[in-house]
């Protein structure tokens, strides 16, 4: 017999968007606030590009059952 490995806890989706958004922006300094933003635009670039690729394959289904 063997044991398995507790699995972990599924984080929801969206809390750790939801954890930064409530997070307390005055314990950062300026060169961290500037990094942050680069990050959450790097987020919303690649959230972009999600987006685009799911509507593109939309319409591609849309169009192949569509006829």
């Amino acid at each position: 017999m063997f044991m398995e490995e507790p699995v972990a806890p599924r984080i929801a989706r969206g809390a750790a968007l939801i954890e930064a958004i409530h997070e307390d922006l005055d314990l950062y300094a300026v060169g961290d606030l500037e990094e942050r933003i680069e990050q959450l635009q790097a987020e919303i670039d690649r959230t972009r590009t999600a987006i685009s690729r799911k509507r593109t394959g939309l319409a591609a289904a849309d169009a192949l059952f569509s006829l």
